[in-house]
């Protein structure tokens, strides 16, 4: 039997590879490309519920990228009231497996990789689908995944203008300031859903609500603004949708599926279907299907979250600690 080995890469690790949003965000776009391209497998996730009075849940997810030669799982916690004990609401742990041989390649501390691939994904939505020039960004919660959003749009817009909200007074205020050290700019915290986003020309909603509430009112889309909403419980209104130009989603198959997701009512009532979807973005990245055509077009993008973004970010850090020497090996067998 030989010697059998695979690396682990531990929080401490992937914070000191120090990745720039443009890596980021050209890793994440790679995973995007290859399913255009038709090159991977997507399952969609898998939710385990331990027990309701816990009020949190593991979703577990599922994919193989053919250009990376990955095939990869990913669990990730999802915990309301971890903040109480002062953990972050999601921890994740990733696996990289050998596609051909079932081999283990790699485990990664994936919380910061949740986080980074989301705001990537919201921010590859923009690209394609939003302004070409957006002067405000309304943004809605404070989780992990949501300082990557705020940053990496900022990357690509760079706002005159950035609101935030979350229910939490002191989580909102914090989370501005954080924003407005690591950009440099003014972050405001405001104090209710509308003064986060009436008006905005980028609108993101990642909540964190315990029921579905349609907090989010539709009228406060303008004509030409980039919608995204992806709080697992719904907190938008079911006109939502009639107002957009162009709705596309991250996967159809696990979009359509499921009883969690922002959009889950519109998907059962019939209101979002493959008759009335635009398109994956991942059709818009390899120029299958049109992104943004016009500037008033008004557009949303619904992501659940794809596992080809994990192995891909995944993939990336992995190259790179394996230049920099970075890394565990452990033994397997």
């Amino acid at each position: 039997m030989h010697d059998l080995g695979f690396t682990y890469l531990n929080g401490p690790d992937i914070d000191g590879l120090g990745l720039s949003d443009d890596d980021i965000l050209a890793a994440v776009e790679r995973g995007l490309v290859a399913q255009g391209r038709g090159e991977t497998v997507i399952e969609p996730r898998v939710h385990l519920e331990p027990d309701p009075a816990f009020n949190g849940h593991f979703n577990v997810l599922r994919g193989y990228i053919a250009p990376m030669n990955l095939a990869g799982v990913k669990i990730v916690g999802d915990y309301v009231d971890n903040y109480k004990m002062g953990l972050p609401s999601e921890m994740a742990l990733l696996n990289l497996f050998d596609p051909r041989t079932g081999m283990p390649v790699a485990l990664l501390d994936a919380t910061a990789i949740t986080e980074m691939r989301t705001g990537a994904l919201t921010a590859l939505g923009a690209k394609y689908l939003g302004p070409k020039t957006a002067r405000v960004l309304g943004h809605v919660g404070a989780r992990g995944t949501a300082y990557w959003n705020v940053r990496l749009l900022d990357r690509l817009y760079d706002f005159d203008e950035i609101r935030v909200h979350s229910r939490r007074p002191d989580s909102r205020q914090g989370f501005a300031d954080r924003l407005s050290r690591d950009l440099g700019k003014p972050v405001r915290a405001v104090d209710s859903w509308q003064a986060c986003l009436e008006g905005a020309d980028v609108m993101v909603e990642a909540s964190r609500l315990t029921q579905p509430e349609p907090l989010f009112r539709t009228e406060w889309v303008k004509p030409g603004a980039f919608v995204v909403p992806y709080g697992t419980m719904s907190a938008v209104e079911l006109s939502l949708t009639d107002v957009m130009d162009k709705i596309v989603v991250d996967d159809w198959g696990q979009c359509k599926g499921g009883k969690l997701g922002s959009l889950r009512a519109h998907v059962e009532s019939g209101k979002l279907s493959e008759a009335n979807l635009h398109a994956e973005l991942c059709q818009i990245a390899v120029g299958e299907k049109p992104g943004r055509e016009r500037a008033n077009e008004t557009t949303l993008f619904w992501h659940r979250g794809l596992s080809l973004s994990d192995i891909a970010l995944g993939h990336a850090m992995l190259e790179k600690a394996r230049a920099s020497g970075v890394g565990q090996s452990l033994q397997y067998a």
